[in-house]
């Protein structure tokens, strides 16, 4: 018997290595790479030829064969035919819902204070008294202006959120500074809510929750704002379809203001606005000019609050206002966070609270538009 039969003969089973593969992949496929290898290199080798040659062929052809239909029947959907080594791809980022965000706070006048629980300013709401007089004519004396005293309580919103320790130390997010960042995100969405709907129970005062009237600065009482129709039953646009009720707000607001006033709606009302048109048959709505640039309205920028109502009967879906001078936002030493890991064991308490307060500073700064019933 010739030494390449004795090595055959004492060659390993070679359907025997190839399932060893379920045990151990690795160590397997490497042993029949090795194996294959040692075929390739005997098979360059010059050697007698004929039928042992040709048997030494077909029994490499067929271990590619089984070998393919092996490795095959290995997939990630069973873990024990090779699952087990498929680790799942998790984004380094989590999806986040979009929520609108206000330009509240951006618009209006934001005062930080360190100490009390209330900021409070007075307010010159009358003017002085002067008359014309003559040479020899006598001076008595004219009207002396009242101030008034502004109170503005900064109010106080907390959020407490249990996590479990377990899932803080094997999450592969950080999920304090996430929690964390959720209820940053949900003060600010609340805190605008309550500049403009806000009850002044517990909470800001919004512009919209005070008393209206149709009569012009100087003549309603002070923190009544002033409104003005549409002209049109149930829409922004008056009973012609024009813009006449818009460019009656717009110019209802005194120079002083007008030249630092805001449109401020909603998405929705925006919509009905781009259409309308001056008597002109012009456009009175202006796309942005540059990336980034809010849209215009009788040449005065538009921001866009989803807290504003919608168009309806009795609604009031736009302001005008120069809102530096119209509404102060309090500001308290910010959010400040707390991590409880005692009171509530496994669990891990983040608890936050921020005060802050909101109110109408001058009503003669804001103006609204009503729609008509």
């Amino acid at each position: 018997m010739s030494n390449r039969t004795i090595e055959r003969k004492n060659a390993p089973d070679l359907k025997a290595l190839i399932e060893q593969m379920g045990n151990n992949t690795t160590e397997a496929i490497k042993q029949l790479t090795e194996r294959m290898d040692g075929f390739e290199l005997k098979a360059k080798r010059p050697g007698a030829g004929g039928a042992e040659d040709e048997a030494r062929a077909l029994e490499l052809k067929n271990l590619g064969h089984y070998a393919r239909g092996e490795l095959k029947a290995m997939n990630v959907a069973s873990d024990p035919d090779g699952g087990y080594t498929v680790e799942s791809a998790l984004s380094p980022t989590m999806l986040k819902r979009i929520h609108d965000e206000s330009p509240m706070r951006r618009l209006a006048n934001t005062i930080t204070i360190s100490s009390g629980d209330a900021y409070e300013e007075p307010i010159d709401t009358e003017e002085v008294g002067a008359e014309w007089v003559g040479e020899q004519e006598g001076r008595p004396a004219t009207a002396t202006p009242k101030l008034k005293m502004r109170t503005i309580p900064v109010d106080e919103m907390y959020a407490l959120a249990p996590l479990t320790q377990r899932l803080i130390d094997d999450s592969r997010f950080d999920m304090g500074r996430w929690i964390e960042g959720k209820i940053g995100e949900k003060f600010g969405r609340k805190e605008a809510a309550a500049c403009i709907n806000g009850t002044s129970i517990k909470q800001p005062r919004g512009f919209m929750t005070l008393p209206v009237a149709t009569t012009g600065d100087l003549e309603r009482p002070w923190g009544t704002l002033q409104y003005v129709v549409s002209g049109s039953a149930g829409a922004v646009s008056d009973a012609a379809g024009g813009a006449n009720g818009i460019k009656d707000l717009y110019w209802s607001m005194r120079a002083a203001h007008r030249s630092n006033a805001t449109w401020l709606m909603a998405s929705s009302t925006a919509n009905a606005l781009d259409n309308l048109k001056d008597g002109n048959n012009n456009y009175i709505w202006r796309p942005g000019m540059t990336a980034g640039a809010p849209p215009s309205l009788l040449g005065r920028p538009v921001e866009f609050d989803e807290n504003m109502p919608a168009i309806g009967a009795n609604t009031f879906p736009v302001a005008f206002g120069d809102f530096k001078a119209g509404y102060t936002i309090v500001d308290k030493l910010g959010i400040l966070y707390l991590r409880d890991p005692l009171t509530s064991r496994p669990l891990i308490n983040f608890y936050a609270y921020r005060r802050v307060g909101g109110d109408v500073a001058n009503s003669d700064a804001i103006k609204l538009l009503k729609i008509s019933n």
